[in-house]
């Protein structure tokens, strides 16, 4: 095990990681605001694979939908450009197109089979 130590030290230069620029960056907002925004694609993403359709807000998703692509543009507009915040909005956006898919699925196309199916009475 001893071996194994001074190979990872020299494949990992600490100071390239723990510099004064690195450190300084982690507080300032261009990291924080990204890092605090990714709870909406993480809660998106979990209901694409936990939650049923029929309790996808429409309105919200679209709302979302267009939100993410504004501050994906947005995130290269600035200066200095801002990868965090785009990866953000970009994982976001599929996310979110990925709920409109599943809440457009269920009322428009799933729900109109169902409604026809059984509605004939004798």
């Amino acid at each position: 095990m001893s071996n194994i130590q001074p190979k990872v030290s020299k494949l990992i230069k600490w100071d390239t990681i723990f510099n004064k620029d690195n450190l300084k960056y982690v507080f300032t907002t261009h990291f924080w605001g990204p890092v605090s925004n990714f709870g909406i694609p993480i809660a998106a993403i979990l209901d694409l694979k936990n939650k049923s359709p029929e309790v996808i807000s429409g309105p919200m998703t679209g709302s979302l939908i267009l939100y993410s692509a504004v501050f994906m543009k947005y995130s290269l507009a600035v200066s200095p450009v801002n990868y965090l915040l785009f990866g953000c909005h970009f994982v976001n956006e599929i996310a979110q197109l990925g709920q409109g898919y599943r809440y457009i699925q269920y009322n428009y196309f799933e729900n109109s089979k169902n409604s026809k199916v059984g509605t004939k009475k004798d």
